[in-house]
């Protein structure tokens, strides 16, 4: 049989109006879990808060390379990033799906939804061709209010930009949501 040490000795913790009941068991780990009856939390709701709870993860990853150098190739804090390996880094363990290397790669991603612009949300891909050849050469992540992340070229480091820059304007190709129920683990 299994004692129940303290049940709800700590406060409720919310994420995003999400109340969760914390239970310490003798030998065992504190366990949270969903209050569902007092949220009514639908399976809609639980798939948000796995995605908003995906998509800040994320967003913290990519925020804590800001500064970082650009390197062609790279894929790791400590050497420096190119644009799309600071995409993978960031991703690589939120979602099941495979994310590739290249742009091209990740603007083709056949699990990954096209959004229009008017519709980006904090975490989503947006693509440019800078180059003129391919569908995407160049890969960032928006961050909202109209900027995204990236690690632009070589002598420059890990930034945030806006999307309405000029430059930007004219090589924007689309964008992509990786973040879905369907493709975080």
């Amino acid at each position: 049989m299994r004692e129940t040490v303290a049940a709800s000795a700590e406060p409720t913790l919310a994420l995003n109006s999400v109340k969760s009941k914390c239970v310490v068991r003798k030998g065992y780990k504190k366990r949270c879990k969903p209050e569902a009856s007092e949220a009514n939390l639908t399976i809609a709701d639980a798939h948000k808060v796995r995605v908003q709870k995906a998509q800040s993860t994320a967003m913290n990853k990519l925020m804590g390379q800001l500064g970082k150098p650009y390197r062609w190739g790279g894929t790791s804090p400590r050497t420096g990033f190119d644009c799309s390996g600071l995409v993978y880094y960031a991703y690589k363990d939120l979602v099941k799906i495979h994310i590739p290397r290249t742009a091209n790669e990740m603007y083709h991603l056949r699990d990954a939804r096209p959004v229009d612009r008017d519709e980006l949300q904090s975490g989503d891909l947006v693509f440019f061709r800078t180059r003129g050849r391919g569908a995407a050469d160049h890969v960032g992540v928006y961050v909202g209010n109209g900027k995204f992340i990236q690690s632009p070229r070589t002598g420059r480091d890990i930034q945030i930009t806006s999307l309405s820059e000029d430059y930007w304007v004219r090589h924007y190709v689309g964008a992509r949501r990786v973040m879905t129920p369907k493709t975080i683990r």
